[in-house]
C-alpha cells in the first residue's frame, strides 16, 4: 500500500476534522484515485500563513515513509471557507523543490 503524508490548512483546523480527507484516502477516492487507498503516514499545518513550515514538515514524513504528499483540499480549494490558500501556489513549488521528483504531489484530497 502506498504511504501518504498530507499537509493541512491550519486556519481551518478549528473547523474540519479531516473526516473526508481520511475517507477520501482509505478508500482510494477524490485525488487519491490515482494512488488507490493509502495508509497515512502523517498529518500536519502548514503551520500557518504564508506556510513555510509545510517545507520541513513535508520533508519530515517522506524521511518517515511518505511516497505521496498531498495538499488537503482546505489549502487548494478553501474546503469549508470557501477561500483558497493564496501562498498555495509558492507552497507546493517549494515541497516539491524540497522532497524531491520521486515523491507523488497530489493538490487536493476530496
Amino acid at each position: 500500500m502506498v504511504k501518504a503524508g498530507i499537509i493541512r490548512c491550519q486556519q481551518t483546523e478549528d473547523m474540519c476534522p479531516a473526516d473526508a480527507d481520511f475517507k477520501a484516502a482509505r478508500e482510494g477516492r477524490g485525488a487519491f484515485k490515482e494512488t488507490g487507498a493509502v495508509e497515512i503516514v502523517g498529518f500536519v499545518s502548514c503551520g500557518g500563513c504564508p506556510g513555510k513550515r509545510a517545507v520541513p514538515r513535508a520533508k519530515l514524513m517522506v524521511e518517515r515513509g511518505a511516497e505521496v504528499i498531498a495538499f488537503a483540499s482546505c489549502i487548494s480549494k478553501g474546503n469549508p471557507i470557501e477561500f483558497p490558500c493564496p501562498f498555495f501556489n509558492k507552497m507546493r513549488d517549494a515541497v516539491i523543490k524540497k522532497v524531491g521528483p520521486g515523491i507523488r504531489i497530489l493538490e487536493w484530497t476530496h
